[in-house]
């Protein structure tokens, strides 16, 4: 009998249920049971309120289904997709995640890594901005848009063919001279291959085109003046625009409404990330589509694969575009 204010045990339920105990901690344990008597359990620990001690489980099985996650932050709509997403396919495994928001510190990503490694998580996951980043050997890593080695995944989208399906899509909406604007880091990582893929791009289809390339702590007044610059006549001299991100192309397209351009009519603009926008969830504008919940559940896939041999050091994975209202293959319309 069950002790008064006493938490009920797995005697308990298996008791409650009518079966052995062995029955009851394969139903737990999520091994196969008949279906009679994995319903009986199932409605035993309901009824008994009855809860599953996790870091005991974990201690049998060298495991804590824990998995700590290294973002930048949650309030960018492309990190706070990625964490979601991240997350919903480790509840799928039945992991936990340990969220760490690092705000671009390299200093703050490696006390989140020695936290999590203290903390005996399974694996983490990190997309990361310190090149002196040390992980432990012994320790599960998969990073997001930037290689760390042949030892560590990386998971990205097609940054290269990003950039050339920008320039693509611009040369056929009737583009012929066209800019690229990019703010980011000067570390070396996959989304710098949309640079190249625009450039490849435009000469593959004949554009003319120029660069505006800033760093992060860069002003992005300087977009402005660069914009400012290339106005003859009241009208820019650029037709179509491609931004690295669609941050940027929001901010863009401030600056051009600002400076009395037209956009789609005067000038196209295309960004990259996918973003929509709250409650109607329409791209923000005309962007390169990022597979945000297919890059999750790779990374997830990827870092519990027992065989280390068995994960590729680069998985990239194809993007897409999608019409927002600053170019002109659709209804033209405000984009943000």
């Amino acid at each position: 009998m069950q002790k008064e204010n006493s938490a009920p045990t797995m005697k308990d339920v298996a008791k409650e249920a009518g079966v052995a105990l062995g029955t009851v901690s394969k139903v737990v344990n999520g091994l196969p049971v008949g279906d009679s008597y994995r319903i009986r359990v199932e409605e035993a620990i309901q009824k008994l309120n009855y809860q599953v001690n996790s870091y005991a489980q974990g201690l049998k099985a060298n495991r804590t289904y824990t998995v700590a996650l290294l973002i930048p932050n949650t309030i960018d709509p492309f990190y706070a997709a990625l964490t979601y997403h991240i997350n919903v396919a480790l509840l799928k495994r039945k992991y936990r995640m340990l969220l760490c928001t690092t705000d671009f510190d390299p200093k703050q990503e490696q006390e989140y890594i020695l936290m999590a490694q203290h903390n005996k998580v399974d694996g983490i996951i990190g997309l990361t901005y310190n090149p002196r980043l040390i992980v432990e050997e012994n320790t599960p890593f998969v990073a997001i848009d930037r290689s760390m080695g042949p030892r560590i995944p990386c998971v990205a989208c097609d940054n290269f063919a990003g950039g050339q399906l920008a320039a693509e899509k611009l040369a056929d909406l009737g583009c012929k001279n066209v800019a690229f604007l990019r703010t980011g880091s000067a570390l070396v990582n996959e989304p710098n291959k949309r640079k190249v893929g625009f450039e490849t791009g435009c000469l593959s289809r004949g554009l003319s085109y120029e660069m505006k390339i800033l760093d992060d702590a860069d002003s992005f007044s300087e977009f402005e003046t660069f914009l400012s610059d290339h106005i003859v006549d009241g009208k820019i001299i650029f037709d179509g625009i491609f931004c690295v991100t669609d941050r940027l192309s929001c901010h863009v397209l401030k600056v051009l409404r600002g400076l009395h351009q037209r956009v789609p009519e005067d000038v196209q603009l295309i960004g990259f990330d996918g973003i929509r926008s709250f409650g109607s969830m329409d791209y923000y504008c005309s962007t390169i589509v990022q597979p945000v919940p297919e890059m999750a559940e790779m990374c997830v896939e990827l870092l519990l694969r027992e065989n280390l041999l068995a994960k590729p050091p680069l998985v990239c994975l194809p993007v897409t575009y999608a019409f927002g209202g600053t170019t002109l293959d659709g209804n033209a319309g405000d984009g943000c």
